[in-house]
């Protein structure tokens, strides 16, 4: 197979990655998903001067490995038979290679623009007495950040909708490569602040060869699921506010500001912000603020489920929730559903197991089997168990801090001043509330960055929305839209 294998975190040599012939990366690519059941975490270009652009593939299996390999198209080259007509969970990301380097995929079955060219994005469009469509946004009522979502249907009920994005597009991963820092990247999706700063910091940490101690590693890992538990409980919220549940919708936000502002304890920033650091962390925790943070959990745990339970028991709760915005297994294994939306439709990937880290099994942390059919419901109910593991994770966390009290939280400054490494790839996987955080970074022969990547799970799973409302009514989308969650800001970069 040529192809490297590498690990999370792991630094490999540029050099040597191997360089296909397209058609023979196309074969493979093919080969490996539909048969040995590999997943896409990555696929983008680089210039790669002379008027060349490498193409670089990242997949991803269930043992914890990635492999990499790339293809490069030389002057004048500028198509190659769509992968996308095999494996559709490609569609995404061919769209995006195109967009950038005009490399047409031919015979995509949807090459439409991503992010550019909205005044004359070419709307699916349907023919029929009955037929008609409603337009919404990109300015919206509420705060919400801008896109245009466009829906075909009959009477009430959507036969499809199109979701176009792209009206705040920021060129953030040039700015990466100019003048790459935490503050930066942590702007990129503000609801996923340490997720994306973990991942950041994962890889400079591994170009650089800097270690971190293992309380700053535990911090890192609380924060991440202080995160988690944060936005999926202000998400229950918005799905009670959605089905005029207004006592639940009140509970959930009053809780999770309990939480955010343990968070503000620990680093100043409700959202984490200015707590991670290449090396560690900025701010140690004491004993005293545990304590607090502790208590604060115990009534956080037992509000939500005393809420949760109370709400699931009412039938017309029920009546919204149950086979609402459903994506069937299938059809989301199909398309390459990410992170919370996958595992809701059945499928049993979270990479904080898949590639794990030592404190899985230093903390026992042990991966469930979740059996949702995809529809609101079962992303309301995964929601509130994550919920519960996330708190169980940071009990534990929190008693396991006490072996290494006396340790420092940050390797310090000399060792952030080393030499970028040279000719590196790096990828980091981060599994942030709504799944896959992806970075990828390379850097060239004087060891300076010359490529950063980020994809976040949006990128996935903004399609799934769109497949998920269909069938049901047009009134039934801002629920459906809540259960997902998506981020406008991390699929715009």
């Amino acid at each position: 197979m040529n192809w490297i294998k590498t690990k999370n975190n792991e630094k490999i040599n540029l050099n040597d990655i191997p360089t296909l012939d397209i058609d023979d990366l196309r074969a493979e690519i093919i080969s490996l998903v539909s048969v040995d059941k590999m997943r896409p975490l990555a696929f983008f270009g680089k210039d790669w001067g002379r008027g060349q652009v490498k193409l670089f593939t990242v997949l991803g299996d269930d043992k914890g490995s990635f492999y990499v390999t790339s293809s490069l198209f030389k002057a004048g080259i500028r198509s190659y038979e769509s992968i996308t007509q095999v494996i559709p969970s490609f569609h995404i990301f061919e769209r995006e290679f195109f967009e950038e380097f005009h490399i047409e995929p031919l015979n995509h079955p949807w090459l439409k623009p991503l992010r550019k060219n909205q005044d004359k994005y070419p709307f699916f469009k349907m023919e029929g007495d009955e037929i008609h469509e409603v337009a919404v946004g990109p300015i919206h009522a509420g705060v919400i950040e801008p896109g245009h979502f466009r829906f075909m249907c009959n009477g009430e009920s959507v036969y499809h909708l199109e979701i176009a994005l792209g009206y705040q597009h920021k060129g953030v991963e040039k700015l990466m490569v100019q003048n790459p820092s935490n503050q930066l990247i942590e702007s990129v999706a503000g609801d996923s602040v340490i997720a994306y700063s973990l991942a950041y910091s994962n890889v400079i940490e591994a170009m650089k060869g800097i270690s971190v101690s293992n309380k700053a590693q535990l911090i890192r890992k609380m924060a991440l699921e202080m995160e988690r538990a944060a936005i999926h409980i202000g998400d229950l919220g918005a799905i009670a506010g959605d089905i005029a549940y207004l006592m639940g919708a009140s509970v959930f936000g009053a809780t999770r500001t309990l939480v955010i502002n343990t968070m503000l304890e620990f680093s100043g920033s409700r959202f984490g912000r200015g707590l991670l650091t290449p090396g560690g962390v900025n701010f140690d925790i004491d004993d005293e603020k545990i304590e607090r943070a502790l208590k604060t959990l115990n009534k956080v745990g037992a509000d939500v489920s005393r809420m949760v339970k109370t709400m699931l028991k009412n039938s017309t709760v029920m009546s919204r929730l149950e086979k609402t915005g459903t994506i069937s297994k299938e059809r989301a294994e199909e398309i390459g559903l990410a992170g919370m939306a996958a595992r809701a439709a059945g499928i049993n990937i979270d990479s904080r197991f898949d590639y794990p880290d030592k404190w899985i099994k230093e903390l026992n942390l042990q991966k469930k089997k979740f059996d949702g059919v995809g529809d609101v419901y079962s992303r309301f109910r995964l929601r509130y168990e994550e919920i519960i593991e996330s708190i169980s994770i940071i009990r534990k966390i929190f008693e396991k801090l006490k072996e290494f009290k006396n340790e420092p939280v940050n390797s310090g400054y000399e060792v952030l001043n080393k030499e970028n490494s040279k000719d590196a790839f790096v990828i980091s996987v981060v599994e942030g509330w709504r799944g896959e955080v992806v970075h990828i970074a390379m850097s060239d022969n004087n060891g300076t960055l010359s490529r950063y990547k980020i994809k976040d799970p949006s990128f996935n799973n903004w399609y799934g929305l769109a497949l998920a409302v269909r069938n049901n009514g047009v009134s039934d989308f801002p629920l459906c839209n809540k259960s997902f969650n998506l981020s406008y800001s991390g699929c715009d970069l």
